[in-house]
């Protein structure tokens, strides 16, 4: 039970840091001001969730790492986020149609963990929530100004949509780790989060007169730690650069 609960919060965790760092990449390179400060500000929110799960990881382990250490001092086999969070930006409809994909069914998830058993990560989740209803209220907004904007917009945006949907199963499929956090009361039941996201998905694409893609066929192996893509071991690369090359430094 303790190395699921571990587990668990490193996925959790994980999902946040590296989607924080994704968008942090966008600092200084968004289309417009007012939308790369807005992707800066959502990177923000991120990685202090991040580091609230992190934080919480570490206490759950008892091994004495802290968030520090879980987010610098792994290597990509010991990450547990999911692999559509570590896909590249790409252009912008990339990024906001990955961050879409994730918002929704992020939302239903904390939205779920606000009533769980464990006191601790439920405070996290009441927090939490504020800001991913934002995110959520943000990507939507986008994903139907562009896919319903313009010839070009709206390509690009199918475009994305076609080439991001194969890691969208991964989000709510169902793992070891989740059955146990479930029997606990700790984590939500996947399958009941599925219709929630399936039904909200559908409804923003079809206001962005998107196609949804058939391929039933899913990418996996991210939450479980045993396939990443070779994308994330360039982000960890950047991420951990100043810690990996002047060990245990203190401003």
């Amino acid at each position: 039970m303790k190395q699921a609960f571990f587990e668990y919060l490193l996925r959790l965790g994980d999902n946040a840091l590296v989607l924080g760092h994704r968008l942090s990449e966008w600092c200084g390179h968004g289309p417009i001001l007012e939308q790369d400060i807005a992707m800066t500000n959502i990177a923000l929110d991120q990685v202090g969730q991040a580091r609230s799960l992190l934080q919480y990881a570490g206490q759950v382990e008892g091994s004495g790492r802290t968030e520090d250490n879980l987010a610098y001092l792994r290597d990509v086999g010991g990450y547990r986020n999911v692999l559509l969070v570590e896909q590249p930006n790409g252009d912008f409809a990339h990024t906001i149609t990955r961050q879409f994909l994730f918002d929704a069914f992020n939302y239903f998830q904390y939205e779920a963990l606000r009533h769980s058993r464990d006191e601790h990560l439920r405070a996290i989740s009441e927090k939490s929530i504020k800001e991913i209803t934002y995110h959520l209220r943000y990507s939507s907004e986008w994903m139907i100004r562009l896919g319903d904007g313009t010839e070009e917009s709206h390509q690009r945006m199918q475009a994305a949509l076609d080439d991001l949907w194969m890691y969208t199963g991964e989000l709510t499929e169902v793992t070891e780790v989740d059955e146990i956090m479930l029997d606990a009361g700790i984590g939500p039941g996947l399958h009941s989060i599925k219709g929630l996201y399936d039904e909200k998905v559908s409804a923003i694409l079809a206001e962005a007169t998107l196609q949804q893609p058939t391929g039933a066929w899913m990418q996996s192996g991210g939450k479980t730690g045993k396939m990443h893509s070779e994308h994330l071991g360039h982000l960890l690369a950047e991420l951990q650069f100043v810690q990996r090359a002047y060990p245990g430094m203190e401003w």
